[in-house]
């Protein structure tokens, strides 16, 4: 079921919540089963999409992180919907917010249902530096490139196609699709050298919820982790 907008409402997961989790953990260097993209690879995939976008306009969709962090610029920002994707905690995590020990969730898009967030569309004149900047900041490894993909997107009247990162690959032994308790309680507790999954979680849920944005499946999940974080 599609998204329904409505005005912001105080979050069950609060900042205190947050800081009650949170702690200073070492960036340790983890020796990742992944293969890192060279710099020439960066190169081949950039110009590959530009090669998509054409004379087109460049534009992204946001769905989490980069709503409250986006890290480049924008001269349209436009809420849309896409069909057939939905938000979920599916993509286990064993660094950045969490560790090996204590493993958490990245949030992804899945399959089914329809997603509400935010299309940016990037400066004409700097879709190259752009392009370069988004997949380094979103890209890591040669097993990343699989959840990358150009979504079909409704917004402001009009059909269009954005770039979107992390929606689930065609082999599902890389999604964990957890029950939401299950996710709960990892979320509750995974913490790395880049903050806590419940952090991420508040920042998403609260800004969605500034844009009129009502998720029910991160609304019901961030209520779940606050009563985790409570019970510990």
């Amino acid at each position: 079921m599609p998204t329904r907008s409505r005005l912001p409402r105080p979050l069950t997961l609060t900042p205190a919540h947050v800081a009650k989790v949170t702690r200073e953990m070492p960036n340790e260097d983890h020796q990742m089963p992944y293969t890192p993209l060279t710099d020439a690879e960066f190169e081949a995939l950039a110009q590959r999409l530009l090669q998509d976008i054409g004379d087109g306009p460049f534009w992204v969709f946001a769905y989490g992180s980069l709503i409250w962090k986006p890290g480049f610029d924008y001269v349209e920002a436009r809420r849309s919907l896409a069909h057939g994707w939905r938000r979920s905690f599916c993509l286990e995590m064993h660094h950045w917010r969490a560790t090996p020990e204590q493993p958490g969730l990245m949030l992804a898009l899945d399959r089914g249902g329809s997603c509400v967030g935010m299309a940016y569309r990037l400066p004409e004149d700097e879709h190259p530096a752009q392009m370069m900047r988004l997949l380094r900041r979103e890209l890591m490894y040669q097993e990343d490139l699989q959840w990358l993909r150009w979504l079909t997107l409704r917004g402001g009247g009009e059909v269009f196609r954005a770039l979107t990162f992390y929606c689930t690959p065609d082999d599902p032994s890389e999604v964990l699709r957890l029950p939401v308790p299950d996710q709960a309680a990892l979320m509750a507790r995974a913490v790395g050298h880049m903050g806590s999954c419940a952090e991420y979680l508040h920042n998403t849920v609260a800004h969605l919820e500034a844009l009129g944005i009502r998720d029910r499946y991160l609304w019901t999940l961030q209520a779940r982790v606050a009563a985790e974080i409570e019970a510990l």
